[in-house]
């Protein structure tokens, strides 16, 4: 029996709230999973296996962002098919093995395997998070209900990391930090299995108070190859959208794998390597909370291309900054950035694809904006081995700026309208 045949399916977040507040605490248990490894687990690659080479430290960001686009990829369309609870359920059977890998783990093949086993988890729960709130929102408040999914996700990745740090110092890289991922991942299953409830009712609902039912079916009938198409290059929001995506990744991914190599090598204690690696995700998630709804009445295209631009301020902030007190500063502005744009990218996905294919279409978006973790971690490892550390921060930033010029130049504005029924070609 399905919740339509309950009660009347209605949407916004008022007669959702339960739900979507529930949603919003198993997507914290999704963030805090990756925010283990954001402060202890580059430096286990260079003090428990020796390796040198920036290149391989940072293998298992491309695992987890080649593996989290795929699962991205498969989530949209999956969800579409069969129904959103489903797949949350199986993401978190994917994430349990992770801690125990990473605390076990004799060489750092074994490092690499979880973190794939995390890109799953990560790419299954996460998009599974976003197209279930975007269901029972509506197509109001569209920038409000991503800003709360995506504060909760990385704030909790910021207390994560925070936390991590800190336990790092007092005891060691290993095993105790990832203790907390056992109870993380124990949790995000309980809550998805017993108390989630599907939404892919609300999403149909939707579809059916529109008010062109030609236009209805024509969406329905879309294949998948077709919303492939789209959001990659044929429409110029959804193709702007998703190199935006893939270029926010890209440096997040640098930063993920670098930044404490780069503090470290700069004198920095783990415990405030810790600091500055929550910082960032910090800012960025409580700054959510503002920037989605924000967007909601003043728009996409320009929060996203000065979104960019202040990220590639703050990531030029991180190598010329020579303190702790300015390298807190580099990194709360690069949060800041990614606060304007994040929330709003995904909302941007939402106005222009239709309800009937609007999860495939998320999930062709998060495809780009996560292999950007793969790309931005090879690049950056490339860099750093053969340019040193510091230029291979400034390649990014200028790639991250750049990024913002093709969002002003390329991309329509998506609100008004909230949706657009017939995507504009490239």
């Amino acid at each position: 029996m399905t919740q339509s045949s309950l009660s009347p399916v209605r949407l916004g977040l008022r007669a959702n709230w339960h739900q979507f507040t529930l949603l919003v605490i198993v997507n914290a248990f999704v963030g805090a999973m990756v925010g283990l490894e954001r402060t202890v687990v580059p430096l286990i690659a260079e003090q428990d296996f020796g390796i040198v080479s920036k290149t391989v430290v940072l293998s298992f960001i491309i695992s987890f962002g080649i593996v989290k686009a795929l699962a991205n990829l498969s989530a949209g369309g999956l969800a579409d098919r069969f129904g959103r609870k489903w797949l949350l359920v199986v993401g978190w059977l994917v994430g349990l093995p992770v801690p125990f890998l990473i605390i076990l783990a004799p060489t750092w093949s074994w490092i690499v395997l979880a973190n794939g086993l995390l890109g799953i988890n990560q790419g299954l729960c996460w998009s599974t998070t976003v197209i279930m709130k975007i269901d029972l929102v509506g197509p109001r408040q569209r920038g409000l209900a991503m800003g709360l999914n995506e504060a909760s996700g990385y704030g909790a990745v910021s207390l994560s990391a925070l936390t991590t740090g800190y336990i790092a110092s007092a005891y060691a890289l290993r095993p105790y930090p990832f203790y907390l991922g056992i109870g993380f991942a124990l949790l995000g299953l309980l809550l998805s299995l017993f108390f989630v409830q599907e939404t892919h009712g609300h999403a149909r609902e939707e579809a059916r108070q529109l008010p062109n039912a030609t236009t209805v079916n024509d969406a329905i009938r879309r294949p998948f190859a077709e919303v492939l198409l789209l959001t990659s290059w044929k429409d110029r929001a959804l193709f702007a959208v998703s190199q935006a995506g893939l270029v926010n990744n890209l440096n997040d991914g640098m930063v993920w794998g670098l930044l404490p190599i780069f503090l470290a090598g700069a004198g920095l204690s783990v415990e405030r390597i810790g600091i500055v690696a929550a910082v960032y995700p910090g800012v960025w998630g409580v700054s959510q909370l503002g920037t989605g709804a924000l967007s909601d009445h003043l728009g996409r295209k320009w929060m996203i291309a000065t979104g960019l631009w202040v990220q590639a301020i703050g990531i030029v902030g991180l190598v010329v900054a020579q303190r702790f007190a300015l390298w807190v500063g580099a990194a709360a502005l690069m949060g800041l950035g990614t606060a304007l744009v994040y929330p709003t990218l995904l909302a941007a996905v939402s106005d222009v694809a239709h309800p009937a294919w609007r999860a495939s279409a998320v999930g062709v978006y998060r495809l780009w904006r996560d292999g950007g973790y793969a790309v931005g971690a090879l690049l950056s490892g490339l860099l750093a081995d053969s340019l040193g550390l510091p230029w291979a921060i400034m390649t990014i930033a200028g790639v991250t700026a750049l990024s913002g010029f093709v969002v002003a130049a390329v991309m329509y504005e998506t609100l008004p309208p909230r949706r657009v029924v017939s995507p504009e070609p490239a």
